[in-house]
């Protein structure tokens, strides 16, 4: 937290005040498509810059460091496309979970693969990765499979529940490394389909 003298004017509203909150998504989408295209090591203040034309001091006076930017830019791209899922059955939900973090794979796990060193350095980096893209979805699938045992889809004490996570994010993340493609909608249903249903016992 920036201490200020008594009657000064707060450095983070004078600089927020100087930006817009479209030219900082701009910003933020500028600087996480450079880490997924090169890789976070390689991306600069001075690249984000050139691409959203802008000098590198105002990225500089907004976010002291690359770190607190990218954290920012995570944070600010916080994502829960699962919450919305509720067909009225489990295996529905589930499909529908399948084919929507298949339509987001490609992004989401070359974000992961690029940023993989800098949050096994940088905890805020590490947090800031999770909030954006890991717990609002563990959240949202959670809750589905809540609702599937409260409907009698499952037993609540079934072995397989507690791994419904490990599985469809697992699947996504190392399929790149297994086959050198990502898992698209159509892959992760057919995983689902093949895999997690019949785990459950909803074959």
């Amino acid at each position: 937290m920036v201490q200020v003298e008594s009657g000064a004017r707060p450095e983070s509203a004078s600089r927020r005040s100087k930006i817009t909150p479209e030219r900082e998504r701009e910003f933020f989408d500028a600087v996480l498509d450079l880490i997924r295209e090169s890789g976070y090591e390689t991306v600069t203040m001075d690249g984000v810059a050139a691409v959203t034309r802008c000098s590198k001091s105002t990225l500089y006076r907004q976010w002291k460091t690359k770190p607190q930017f990218v954290a920012a830019a995570l944070r600010a791209n916080r994502r829960g496309g699962l919450a919305d899922i509720d067909t009225g059955s489990l295996a529905g939900d589930l499909t529908e979970v399948a084919r929507s973090l298949g339509a987001v794979s490609d992004r989401d796990t070359r974000l992961f693969q690029a940023l993989a060193h800098a949050i096994t350095v940088d905890a805020d980096l590490r947090s800031a990765l999770r909030e954006a893209l890991v717990d609002p979805e563990l959240v949202a699938l959670e809750a589905i499979l809540r609702r599937g045992i409260e409907r009698g889809d499952v037993a609540a004490g079934h072995p397989a529940l507690p791994f419904v996570p490990d599985m469809l994010f697992g699947v996504m993340r190392i399929r790149p490394v297994l086959s050198g493609r990502y898992a698209d909608p159509d892959h992760m249903v057919r995983f689902v389909e093949s895999a997690v249903l019949p785990a459950l016992g909803l074959d």
